[in-house]
């Protein structure tokens, strides 16, 4: 591993780190994740940015699955808006920064940037609604919800 490797993962640990406001998750492109001409496929961008949501609630206590067995609850996207800037090609490494943007009674709103070292790459708006097993809007549950909005209250 070369020494800007090595600092790079020592850095982070494997669910990211909160960072102030926000989540940082890293990244590295594989060859899975290009278009066949090693830039990053559009869709790639929405897996990076589901296991930053994933590994940030799983930071900030809640396991997805545990939570789905257990309670019946899970996380769907219901809206999500990508404003893609640059392109990411094979090999890079990226960070997926997510920002709590609005906790409501059943849904997260949240602000996922992705970055290239100082640059922006992907910014997306993502709403995601709590649902029970029946599939409808369910509450969140109060754990989740005073984490969520302990992030949301650390930048006001």
């Amino acid at each position: 591993m070369t020494e800007t490797g090595a600092s790079e993962a020592a850095a982070m640990a494997p669910s990211g780190r909160f960072d102030g406001d926000h989540h940082r998750f890293p990244v590295r492109v594989y060859w899975e994740d290009t278009d066949g001409s090693g830039i990053v496929y559009h869709a790639s961008y929405l897996r990076f940015a589901e296991r930053a949501r994933t590994e940030m609630l799983r930071l900030a206590g809640t396991h997805q699955g545990v939570l789905l067995g257990r309670e019946g609850i899970a996380f769907p996207v219901r809206h999500c808006e990508i404003d893609f800037l640059s392109p990411a090609v094979i090999d890079d490494y990226l960070e997926v920064l997510t920002r709590v943007g609005r906790v409501g009674g059943a849904s997260i709103h949240l602000l996922q940037t992705i970055m290239r070292g100082p640059a922006t790459l992907v910014r997306m708006a993502v709403r995601v609604a709590c649902i029970d097993r029946a599939r409808r809007p369910a509450r969140l549950p109060a754990p989740i919800k005073a984490a969520l909005e302990r992030l949301h209250d650390y930048r006001e």
